[in-house]
């Protein structure tokens, strides 16, 4: 397995997840459970989205995708223009 995300937060983690599994990539999300026991503090670094090695090209390319979309979504809200009906679930 490889490790080819570090999620800001459990919420990114399994949005990256989703994204993969969509792409016909299997992913998981290592350290989950670790989040839980930081209560209020933020939990950088604990949570990675991690694929098989053999799937790692096509998972990287998938990533870029997602962190795009990440970062557009942050900026809007950022500026105040989020349209909820950009982002579809």
């Amino acid at each position: 397995m490889k490790a080819i995300y570090q999620a800001e937060n459990i919420i990114d983690a399994h949005l990256m997840r989703d994204a993969l599994e969509d792409a016909g990539i299997p992913a998981y999300v290592s350290g989950a459970y670790l989040t839980g026991a930081i209560g209020e503090l933020a939990a950088s670094g604990l949570v990675s989205v991690m694929v098989a090695n053999d799937a790692e090209d096509a998972a990287l390319k998938v990533k870029v995708e997602v962190e795009q979309r990440l970062a557009e979504a942050r900026a809007a809200i950022a500026d105040d223009d989020f349209d909820p009906g950009l982002y579809p679930a």
